[in-house]
């Protein structure tokens, strides 16, 4: 038996051990962690990052109402508090039954489009939740729902006359997304609405469990990403079938109410384009826990409109297992939609390999249709090479099919004729689709006789609008293209060298008229129509004003460097107001990026910068702090290449280092920098280039890493662009993760992860861990933690205080480095 000595008889070298292990330890208690409430940034960035958002436009195809949309830049850390429920990769708030981030607006008004003026819409609710905007067929009326405290209500604004109002006291169910479609008559609208006898909901503590949780593997390779909220018991089984569950219910603008369906986990509602049947998709059962929702089993069928069933066109089941690869597809119907161009045809596409890309095959996949009433065989429209990508429908002799293949980067636009597949499809365009250079641009749309969407074709000729980049610029164009001679002629060129102009939608295909965006570094995109048969001329539609005002006067340019391989890079430098070009005082400099890979280097080298877009900063960049006294490089290109056989990731960590040296070289070379105080930031798999950095090369005083994942170990099936598993490729999953290299940290690193991250791969865990060993290794760290948030930043508390971390770590380790 072991008996306690009196304290009394240690001796005082033992006492002071042991005095010294208690304060030790009370020591690393206290101090490890900082019981900060939430900070400011200093008024020059706050100055910039609390302002009053500019309106978000909807105007009507016929361009004469436009309904501007306002809300306020951020959430608050009370909304983000609000109850949340994390189940089968959906967030969703269970006492308002609607997505838990879905972003509210809090203000409409409705304009003239040839007005300067707009009139606030009247009849809104108090303190408006507003959102799922969707125009009528006639565009003269718009629903929306707002979030109130019963749930989420059904809106509808008259358009004309600025107002809006309740139309019933139906809650409706928006767990699954947007809840509502208009029936063609404008008159009534079909909704997902709570079912009267909506089960509780049981709280998961709660529950005294009656045995454990068991997952299977029964042989079958299911290589999942590290997909994040799944499902992880049958109480959340039971949970999410409660909260997908709706009863579909008619709701006549007159207030009456009638169900259409019983309650089911109705998820994707869309109506013919003749609006006599609607397609409708449910959830069922059996659920799963390794994957979201969207992969478990599925059953489509097509109704009346009057609710009753007509056919049963697609039957899918739970989607575990896939073949490897990022091409890999399942088997059986997928992508089934309207044909936009006839009153009530069907089409989908089928893998022809498979869904296995390892399959040597002619063509991957085949489009096929069927038209009411949704029996017999099936008709072939088209085969594609590589994996089916979508439809854009145009006449009756002329549709456009597109196909795409990650591992090449390729992707073909074929022109096929949708009522003779006797015909020969034409390969309009084939091309790398990291190409920006040779890129055709794609088709003007308008709207057909059934308020559908579908490509303009006049004369057998299409239109098409680029953003028009080039090694001398970026210039958007609109081209007129021949579909017999598949001849181009250039009818439209941005000639701006000071502005960018983006080329949104036609107006008036007739009468050549096209609603634009113009922005300048300094001017606040509006809104413009310009008519190309008038010469070109411009009448603008929008008057936002810049609400960065302390920006004007920043100096800002698109620099151009490269590589010491010779690969052209570039990015966007920013330099503080009144900075003296002439005498170039050795500024801190900042450089923000985000690693991109690419199977060549052409496309690599390519510039997708426009230095003369608005100047807009947010919380994810870097330009607040040219307010600050520092040269930000922006957006720096940061490519990582594998040509041929050979794989990006396969020297990942020498590029990375190549091209941070490159752009530090670049701007030491101009005078502006004094290199040996440079920061580098970066966000998601920009946080992961981060760690590498530090840890791989001596050329960055201080990083700050928000939100990454660290150890590859962790996301063993593939990461970014990565499709090799770990047990493929153990060498580079261990050389990339900057935790197997924790001991070669010798700058400061600010880690800054969500408390919610809800991204693949990058689990708050990641940072955690990181953190551990670098304070285990004696690294100088800091690791913050954002109470409630998610992959990206919301709360307005959080924001700010991040932008004041930052400012403090930029402050201490970077510009006054010791």
């Amino acid at each position: 038996m072991i008996q306690n000595k009196p304290f009394k008889s240690l001796n005082m070298y033992h006492l002071n051990k042991i005095l010294l292990f208690v304060f030790s330890f009370l020591s690393l208690n206290i101090f490890a962690q900082e019981g900060l409430t939430y900070q400011k940034p200093p008024q020059e960035i706050l100055e910039l990052a609390d302002v009053e958002l500019a309106p978000t436009p909807y105007m009507d195809d016929r361009s004469e109402f436009m309904v501007l949309v306002y809300r306020d830049a951020y959430k608050s850390i009370d909304e983000l508090s609000q109850n949340e429920l994390r189940l089968a990769g959906l967030r969703i708030n269970p006492d308002r039954n609607i997505g838990s981030r879905v972003t509210y607006y809090r203000k409409l008004e409705v304009k003239k489009a040839n007005s300067k003026t707009a009139t606030q819409v009247t009849g809104l609710p108090e303190q408006p939740q507003l959102s799922n905007f969707l125009w009528s067929h006639d565009q003269k009326k718009m629903a929306f729902t707002h979030t109130g405290s019963e749930g989420v209500e059904l809106w509808v604004l008259d358009v004309k006359n600025a107002s809006a109002k309740k139309i019933s006291n139906t809650i409706l169910n928006a767990n699954m997304g947007r809840p509502m479609i208009w029936f063609k008559d404008d008159r009534s609208l079909l909704v997902r609405a709570l079912p009267e006898d909506k089960k509780e909901l049981t709280i998961r503590d709660n529950v005294v469990p009656t045995g454990p949780t068991i997952s299977v593997s029964d042989g079958a390779k299911a290589q999942n990403r590290t997909y994040q909220d799944l499902l992880k018991n049958p109480v959340d089984e039971q949970n999410f079938e409660i909260l997908a569950t709706s009863e579909l219910v008619k709701i006549v603008l007159d207030g009456v109410v009638q169900k259409w369906a019983e309650a089911a986990m109705y998820d994707r509602m869309t109506f013919s384009p003749d609006g006599h049947l609607i397609l409708i998709s449910r959830v069922e059962r059996p659920f799963s826990y390794i994957v979201p929702y969207y992969r478990f089993p599925e059953i489509s069928a097509i109704y009346k409109e009057s609710g009753e069933l007509v056919e049963v066109v697609n039957e899918v089941p739970l989607t575990e297992v896939l073949p490897k690869g990022f091409m890999a597809s399942r088997t059986g119907r997928r992508s089934i939609n309207w044909r936009a161009d006839r009153p009530a045809t069907i089409y989908w596409a089928e893998a022809l390999d498979g869904g296995d890309p390892e399959t040597e095959v002619e063509y991957r996949d085949a489009v096929y249709q069927l038209s009411a009433p949704f029996t017999g065989d099936p008709q072939l429209l088209i085969k594609t090479k590589d994996r089916y990508r979508g439809v854009a429908w145009g006449n009756d002799e002329h549709a456009f099919a597109y196909d795409y293949w990650w591992n090449t980067r390729n992707t073909r636009i074929y022109e096929f004729d949708p009522n003779d597949n006797s015909r020969e499809p034409k390969i309009l365009s084939d091309r790398n689709y990291q190409d920006i250079y040779s890129d055709p641009g794609g088709p003007m749309f308008v709207d057909n006789d059934y308020g559908r969407s579908v490509v303009y074709i006049e004369n057998d000729k299409v239109f098409l609008a680029g953003d028009g980049h080039t090694p001398e610029g970026q210039f958007p164009f609109i081209d007129e293209f021949d579909l017999n001679t598949l001849k181009t002629e250039r009818i439209y060129q941005s000639p701006y060298k000071d502005k960018l102009e983006n080329i949104l939608r036609p107006v008036n295909m007739e009468k050549r008229c096209f609603l634009v965006r113009l922005e300048s570094p300094n001017e606040f995109p509006n809104y413009y129509i310009r008519d190309l048969k008038k010469g070109n001329e411009l009448t603008q539609i929008t008057y936002n004003v810049n609400p960065f005002k302390g920006l004007e006067n920043v100096h800002k340019e698109l620099i151009k460097y490269k590589r010491n391989d010779g690969l052209e890079l570039s990015g966007t430098l920013y330099l503080p107001p009144g900075y003296d070009m002439e005498k170039k005082e050795k500024l801190p400099m900042l450089l923000w990026a985000y690693p991109r890979e690419y199977k060549d280097k052409s496309s690599a080298g390519q510039t997708a910068s426009n230095p003369n877009a608005f100047t807009y900063p947010y919380y994810g960049s870097f330009i607040y702090w040219v307010m600050r006294g520092y040269a930000v490089l922006d957006d720096a290109a940061f490519p990582i290449v594998g040509e041929g056989d050979a794989e990006p990731n396969d020297d990942f960590r020498e590029q990375l280092v190549a091209n941070g040296k490159a752009a530090i070289d670049a701007l030491d070379s101009l005078g502006y920098i004094d290199r040996s105080r440079v920061g580098v930031g970066g966000h998601s798999y920009g946080a992961f280039m981060v760690a590498n950095l530090l840890s791989h090369c001596d050329y960055f005083a201080a990083g700050i890493a928000r939100s990454g994942a660290y150890n590859r170990t962790l996301t063993p099936f593939g990461f970014q662009s990565e499709e090799r598993s770990y047990w493929d490729a153990p060498e580079v999953y261990y050389t990339m993760s900057p935790f197997m290299h924790a001991d070669k940290m010798d700058e400061p690193l600010l880690l800054i992860h969500g408390e919610a991250d809800n991204n693949s791969g990058t689990y708050p865990m990641q940072s955690e861990r990181y953190f551990n060993a670098l304070k285990g290794l004696g690294s100088t760290a800091r690791l913050v933690i954002l109470p409630k948030e998610s992959h990206g930043y919301r709360a307005k508390e959080s924001i700010l205080h991040l932008l004041w971390e930052q400012d403090q770590w930029l402050e201490k380790y970077v510009k006054n480095k010791k």
